[in-house]
């Protein structure tokens, strides 16, 4: 406990004393969103506050040297709110959704004997019994709504829960007033429109907190794939311990079908793990000796002794969590339509249900109680929350279908702005190509050079070297089956190769230049060699003695899925431009390989960036894709960046989108569901307008000539079920994984 009287232990700031996201009870709509992100934004020392309502989420960005934690838990509470640390946000969304469900069983069985008993005026035992259950519901579950009521006026504010406090609140106290006579002889009561009106509106958001707990299942899924113990390998033998005290260092035993309980590196044994829960990839990976492997994946074979190397909020699902949070809580741009609507939405609906009661009342020449009931359900059928959910639920499935498939959306924004690109910006190394040199050719100086023999001969004078190539080739010769020979007197020449004996000669292999210090002639295989280097290759010699024996090819080839999807981009109305530091000949090799519109090369990242902006002057939307460190200025200054690859260090990627396995047809499924959350965020704001457009008028009377009217209690489950059905339909949206390729 602060001196203020309100903390929250384990809701830690992204960056420590800057950032701060936890949970917040209390939300009911849109207009609760705008009152405790104004209030929020009134202390001069935070500089930025995000409510979302789906995930029922506060994001505060603050000066620490002007308040913190508890400060700002005080400020949330004094606007009527409950905060509530994040990781026990999930339990107390289930608690509520239990209580949601309770209040609402009581209030129907409640409403129940005054629906049988309401026609039966002068039934006074039937009369009593409805007051006193009627007050019973009224001030039970029905206090919810006073107490949010409360809470804006105090904030100067109006929310549904001003609409739903002032509709059941007319219908009892009007019906309570009736049982004592107040109103004259003919009294009329109608204790079940406000019981009713709480049954139906406690039964919507009953329906509404369990669909928005499906639409953050995605989220909840990686939460449940967190180990809860660890296998640690002591001096004194293995100990069954929990994960939270395994430290860096450590030693854990992974046994397969085992969850793997931290992030680490494989120090003995081997074994292939499913990584889909990160990659979206169904294939397990194989696992050796000095490979890191990532917490909360699984072990599908044999037995390895990990050495734990990030624990805690350091391994990588942790970030992941914590990304796919902030990506939910972050505001799209469209969202601002929203906001603006939600915050007149109220004071007119108010202003129209007093229209309503005087155009039937003193211009129409109804009774009081008819005006009254029309006004009442103007009241109750308005909905902010639809308008209020409309966004961020979609939000909360377009990135959980990404996350999915392994792409990670850190900024929920990105989907909508992704969705919108007019070009494509393509880093060439790591991106469209592999980003590490592979043997394409191994061509013999003659028949009677054995090409198997010709590889062993390179790989034996390659084996010792770090450069590159020479790992390109130890790997092209590993993988045709081929164990480098023992060669001795050794000698590396930076820039020109390698030379050394082997079995009785003298052996070269490394480039023209050495080729001709050796005195060796090329002319067996000059245009052979020209052919090689017009299309980019770099040439690797081998000779045996002054022999020419043959020359070896290398080259960062292109992904197997680069073109498809770039001519995919083109089929979309996205343009593409590669852009490297890379020669120009070699650049225009792999962008006519590539498919891409065009191309720039000899580029320093500067110069990406300056890129980035002219095509932004010219008024497109640009997207940028590359691997996060070198690429790092283009990708903040474009509107979307993508980041390829992930790995362990995903946290630190520049892109607001990360592709976790780095194929490009990922930076193609992602464009998609964007598109595929936009138009489900537009339906979403359509239908929640649209329902208001139509219902008000229907509540306020206006074909009641034609017989059709809506009674309060009814006008009230229609507003509950206007929010269900904009979650239900951001839930549709999930459907499109099935089209994604």
């Amino acid at each position: 406990m602060s001196k203020n009287g309100f903390s929250i232990t384990g809701a830690a700031p992204e960056e420590p004393g800057s950032e701060l996201t936890f949970g917040v009870r209390g939300l009911h709509c849109a207009s609760c969103v705008n009152t405790l992100e104004i209030k929020l934004l009134e202390e001069s020392g935070i500089t930025s506050a995000i409510v979302n309502l789906a995930t029922e989420t506060v994001f505060v960005r603050f000066n620490p040297q002007q308040l913190g934690p508890a400060d700002i838990f005080r400020i949330v509470h004094s606007a009527g709110y409950t905060p509530v640390e994040l990781n026990r946000s999930e339990s107390v969304k289930d608690d509520d959704l239990r209580s949601q469900f309770n209040w609402f069983i009581f209030s129907i069985l409640a409403s129940l004997p005054i629906m049988f008993t309401m026609k039966l005026h002068s039934n006074s035992a039937a009369m009593q019994l409805n007051l006193i259950l009627a007050t019973t519901v009224q001030f039970s579950a029905g206090l919810v709504f006073y107490r949010g009521a409360w809470s804006a006026i105090k904030n100067r504010s109006a929310n549904m829960d001003v609409l739903v406090a002032l509709g059941t609140s007319a219908a009892y106290f009007y019906s309570l007033a009736a049982f004592f006579g107040l109103l004259g002889p003919h009294r009329v009561m109608f204790f079940e429109t406000s019981v009713m009106l709480i049954a139906f509106i406690r039964l919507g958001k009953y329906l509404e907190a369990r669909a928005r707990g499906k639409a953050g299942e995605a989220l909840k899924k990686l939460l449940h794939l967190q180990a809860d113990k660890a296998r640690l390998l002591t001096e004194e033998g293995e100990r069954d311990v929990p994960v939270s005290v395994v430290r860096i260092g450590d030693v854990v035993l992974v046994l397969a079908g085992e969850i793997i309980p931290v992030d680490g590196e494989v120090l003995e044994g081997s074994g292939a793990v499913n990584e889909s829960m990160l990659t979206g990839e169904s294939l397990p990976v194989f696992k050796k000796p000095g490979d890191s492997v990532s917490g909360s994946t699984i072990s599908t074979n044999g037995v390895m002794r990990i050495r734990a190397t990030r624990i805690g909020e350091a391994t990588l699902l942790a970030q992941i969590v914590k990304m796919v949070r902030d990506a939910q809580a972050d505001r799209a741009p469209i969202q601002k339509f929203a906001d603006v609507v939600s915050s007149w939405f109220v004071p007119i609906v108010m202003l129209l249900s007093f229209v309503t009661f005087v155009c039937w009342y003193l211009f129409l020449n109804s009774d009081f109680l008819t005006a009254f009931r029309y006004a009442i359900a103007v009241l109750v059928i308005a909905c902010p929350c639809a308008m209020g959910l409309a966004t961020p639920t979609a939000i909360m499935v377009g990135s959980g279908i990404a996350l999915a498939r392994g792409i990670l959306v850190k900024k929920g924004s990105a989907l909508e702005i992704i969705s919108r690109l007019n070009i494509l910006l393509l880093d060439k190394t790591g991106t469209i190509t592999i980003g590490i040199p592979a043997m394409t050719d191994l061509v013999p100086a003659s028949r009677s050079v054995d090409p198997m023999r010709l590889l062993e001969c390179l790989a034996t004078a390659e084996a010792y070297s770090t450069h590159p190539l020479a790992q390109a080739a130890l790997a092209a010769a590993i993988e045709a089956g081929i164990t480098p020979g023992r060669a001795d007197e050794f000698d590396e020449r930076g820039g020109l190769g390698i030379s050394c004996r082997y079995e009785g000669f003298q052996l070269s292999v490394g480039n023209e230049r050495l080729m001709l210090e050796m005195g060796v002639a090329l002319t067996p295989l000059a245009k052979r060699c020209s052919e090689l280097s017009e299309a980019g290759k770099s040439l690797v010699y081998v000779a045996a003695g002054n022999a020419l024996v043959g020359v070896a090819a290398f080259a960062d080839t292109i992904k197997s899925g680069s073109a498809k999807a770039i001519a995919d981009l083109r089929n979309m109305g996205i343009k593409t431009c590669m852009i490297t530091g890379d020669h120009a000949d070699v650049a225009a090799i792999v962008a006519k390989q590539a498919g891409v519109d065009s191309f720039e090369a000899e580029v320093m990242p500067e110069r990406k960036r300056d890129l980035v902006r002219e095509y932004q002057n010219r008024g497109m939307i640009v997207g940028m894709v590359g691997d996060g460190i070198n690429d790092a200025p283009a990708l903040a200054q474009a509107q979307v960046g993508i980041a390829i690859g992930g790995g362990t260090d995903v946290a630190k990627e520049a892109g607001d989108i990360v592709l976790m396995r780095g194929d490009l047809m990922d930076a193609v499924r992602a464009i998609l569901i964007g598109r595929a959350t936009l138009r489900k965020v537009k339906q979403n704001l359509f239908w929640a307008l649209f329902y208001n457009m139509l219902g008000i008028p229907l509540a306020a009377g206006l074909l009641a000539g034609q017989g059709i009217f809506l009674k309060p209690e009814y006008a009230g489950l229609a507003m509950a079920f206007s929010s269900v059905s904009v979650v239900v339909n951001s839930l549709i949206l999930k459907r499109i994984d099935k089209t994604l390729r």
